[in-house]
Order: structure tokens, then C-alpha cells, then sequence
């Protein structure tokens, strides 16, 4: 139902575009590999994946595309990840009606960046906050923090990111040493306030 409210949305704001809907990782890579898009409309969360972990394997397909990230689930972690990746826009599914989409779709292709109230307010909240999670703990450190919040050992995280467990274990001590926490369900309960981890879906998949 979402999808087509969506196709919808787009026809109505782009009306000599052909629109494509998909509902996978798999059907998306094999839609751009058939026909590279000149816009993505990316949900975040995916019955195969992540969105954003995908992101990447779509604009080696598509490289000159615009992407428009959808979630309902915008939270610190999510908007740091997409604002690092290759995203022009970001919309909160909880907020934002769908008559927005088009005015989004018109300000991405126009060159310029769309971005939701509320994630211009988590992005001004984590620019004045000196211990923000990225400015504190590396880019592996905030993987191992994903993993934490999933209930995961270190041997199991030493698995899945292919590294020591004594690697892992030093992460785990780091991670709660800079964000000045000292048990393991608090860390997880960190973890998942922030958007790392989300307990209403099944395991993450590391990043690649």
C-alpha cells in the first residue's frame, strides 16, 4: 500500500517519469541493473536488508542518481549513517505526509539537500553535543556498539566482523570506557536508544 501511495506521489510530481516500485535489496539491484534510475526513493528498512547498506552496491548501478532515504524510524545513529552516505534527502514516514515526497523530489533535482524538521533538529542536537557517539568512537567501534545492542558476545562479534576476540573485547571496554558506561545492559540499552540497534527487528547486518 505504501509503495503504491508512493508511485502515486511520484507520477503526480514527476508526471513524464517512468516510476519503478520494488520491494527488495534483490528486485532494486536487479531494477537498476536493467535500467539505472536518475532518482532512488530508498526505504531504510527492507524485508532482505538494510537500506543504506545497500546504498552503495546501487550507486555502483547508478552513479549519477539522487537518493531520497524514507524511514520510520529516524533516530541519531540512522541520520549520522545517511548523512554519511551518498543521500540528498531524508523524510520521516511518522511525520511527513506524502504530498511532502514531492516537495522533495523537486528540491533534490534541483540540486539541493531535503531533509525533515525532525532531522535537522537531530542534526543541530549532535553538533552541539561534545560527546556525541561520532565525535567519541571510530567508525569500528560504533559497528562492534551495533552488534552490542543486539545481545551479541564478543566471540559471536569477533565472527561477524572478522577480527580477534581480543579485538572485540577491547572495543567492548573502549565503547564504555568513552561513553563513560559500565555494564553491558546499559550499553545495549545506549545502543538502542540512539538507533543502533533496533529491538523490533531481527538481527543487523554488518556494514560493508
Amino acid at each position: 500500500m505504501v509503495r503504491e501511495l508512493l508511485v502515486i506521489a511520484c507520477s503526480q510530481a514527476l508526471p513524464m517519469a517512468q516510476v519503478r516500485s520494488v520491494g527488495t535489496c534483490r528486485a532494486a539491484l536487479a531494477s537498476c541493473r536493467n535500467q539505472p534510475p536518475d532518482l532512488v526513493i530508498l526505504d531504510l528498512v527492507l524485508p532482505d536488508g538494510d537500506g543504506l547498506d545497500l546504498l552503495p552496491d546501487l550507486l555502483a548501478l547508478a552513479p549519477t542518481a539522487k537518493v531520497i532515504a524514507l524511514s520510520s524510524h529516524i533516530d541519531e545513529f540512522t541520520v549520522h549513517r545517511a548523512l554519511k552516505s551518498r543521500v540528498q534527502g531524508i523524510l520521516d514516514k511518522n511525520e511527513q505526509s506524502v504530498r511532502t515526497l514531492g516537495e522533495a523530489i523537486t528540491t533534490v533535482l534541483e540540486g539541493r539537500n531535503y531533509f525533515s524538521s525532525l532531522v535537522q533538529r537531530l542534526k543541530t542536537s549532535a553538533r552541539n553535543d561534545p560527546v556525541a557517539f561520532d565525535k567519541i568512537l571510530s567508525a569500528r567501534e560504533q559497528e562492534v556498539l551495533r552488534s552490542i545492542g543486539e545481545g551479541l558476545t564478543n566471540e559471536q562479534i569477533a565472527q561477524r566482523l572478522a577480527i580477534s576476540m581480543s579485538t572485540a573485547k577491547h572495543h567492548r571496554l573502549s565503547i564504555m570506557a568513552k561513553l563513560d558506561i559500565h555494564s553491558t545492559p546499559q550499553l545495549i540499552h545506549y545502543a538502542i536508544e540512539k538507533g543502533f540497534t533496533r529491538v523490533s527487528e531481527g538481527p543487523v547486518r554488518p556494514p560493508r
